[in-house]
């Protein structure tokens, strides 16, 4: 069978590979401690499970309108209006299958072949390869030496005549930085001048910790909301992965580009997992705030540990549940080889940074028990200690 181009072109998710070969070696009997997956250990909140219930017993397993239904869009409009000040209006909302084919699909309405898109690295792994399904090309800016913070310099560097537009990620995947108002202002103003689109992945918006305060570009630079997506959803804040909701605020052709493209893909996001997204948006504050304080525990938990450990070295994370450590002092050749070792010998599974565009780190979830946070930070001192 001849594969395309496109298929040829495409690498597969590093964080899912590595989940999964985590879990293989699980079913093989050994005792892994996985710190690769994006997603917490926590259950979905009970009021999302008892309206996903509610809605198999009262039969809402049909289709629904392709941007979502609608009282889950009110929902959505309501709670930007009073976590955030934003106000939008329902046709300008909608709700997809997860965030990441809702970015998928903003970035196939935005992009043409050869436009240019700037992607502030470290990154998450999925952006540069839906910039480059869509025949687009990444332009890099990379945070590694200025604190995980853009400055104005670097981004003037990157730009070019083909620049359409920017991702902006806080709190950040892999890094877990949060970028404050002052940073923001500074990529509006450029999105002003350069007339670029945003894209806004806030997905871990809820889960941010200590004194860091999570801030949308729209309070920031309100004037810039014509040429602004916000893309979040229910996996991260509400422990609800497995139920496949993403949701997107934005211009309102923007939105309906979004609508038809979904319309030939999948129609719409699960009825079911719809109504428990609702459920979980109306009754579920508590059960944020319960696995939001308790990230910050194990955070500051494997925090102390860290520090303690040689050939090391990172950011303290302000937001997400992710540290990116710096392992380039270690004797051993790369963040492949290290992570490798590391899972072959110590049963540990960590990321290569590579993964994020960033040669020498490993990402390390602390979204575990402290259990698991205890015992695995302990082999990771073992290994770091023999090689």
């Amino acid at each position: 069978m001849k594969r395309s181009l496109r298929a040829q072109r495409m690498a597969p998710s590093a964080t899912l590979s590595l989940v999964n070969k985590a879990k293989a070696l699980k079913m093989e009997g050994k005792k892994v401690i996985s710190f690769a997956a994006g997603e917490p250990d926590f259950g979905s909140p009970q009021a999302a499970c008892e309206a996903a219930i509610e809605a198999i017993k009262s039969q809402q397993t049909h289709y629904t309108p392709v941007a979502g239904i609608p009282e889950l869009r009110e929902a959505i409009k309501d709670y930007y209006r009073a976590r955030m000040n934003l106000d939008y209006p329902v046709s300008q909302i909608t709700v997809g299958s997860g965030g990441k084919p809702l970015l998928y699909e903003a970035i196939q309405v935005v992009v043409d072949p050869g436009d240019e898109v700037l992607l502030f690295t470290p990154a998450w792994v999925s952006y540069v390869e839906q910039i480059r399904l869509a025949e687009g090309r990444e332009v890099l800016v990379d945070t590694l030496n200025t604190n995980l913070i853009p400055t104005r310099e670097m981004v003037e560097k990157a730009l070019s005549p083909n620049t359409k537009g920017m991702i902006i990620n806080t709190p950040c995947n892999p890094t877990g930085a949060v970028w404050d108002s002052k940073v923001l202002e500074m990529l509006a103003q450029v999105a002003r001048e350069r007339d670029l689109w945003i894209i806004f992945d806030e997905m871990y918006e809820r889960l941010v910790y200590g004194d860091a305060k999570h801030v949308n570009i729209l309070q920031v630079a309100p004037d810039i909301k014509d040429r602004t997506l916000i893309v979040n959803g229910a996996s991260k804040a509400y422990a609800m992965t497995g139920w496949r909701i993403g949701y997107a605020l934005g211009p309102s052709q923007w939105i309906s580009d979004i609508n038809a493209l979904q319309g030939h893909l999948n129609s719409n996001a699960s009825s079911i997992a719809q109504w428990a997204a609702l459920g979980a948006i109306k009754d579920g504050d508590e059960a944020v705030e319960f696995m939001r304080k308790a990230f910050e525990s194990r955070r500051n938990r494997m925090v102390e540990l860290l520090n303690d450990m040689p050939h090391v070295s990172f950011h303290v994370p302000e937001g997400a549940f992710y540290v990116f450590l710096n392992i380039s002092n270690s004797p051993l050749k790369d963040d492949q080889e290290f992570s490798s070792r590391l899972l072959e010998e110590k049963w540990v599974a960590a990321v290569p940074g590579s993964a994020f565009f960033a040669p020498g780190y490993i990402r390390l979830s602390y979204s575990n028990s402290m259990e698991e946070i205890e015992e695995g930070m302990g082999r990771l001192k073992e290994f770091l200690s023999s090689i």
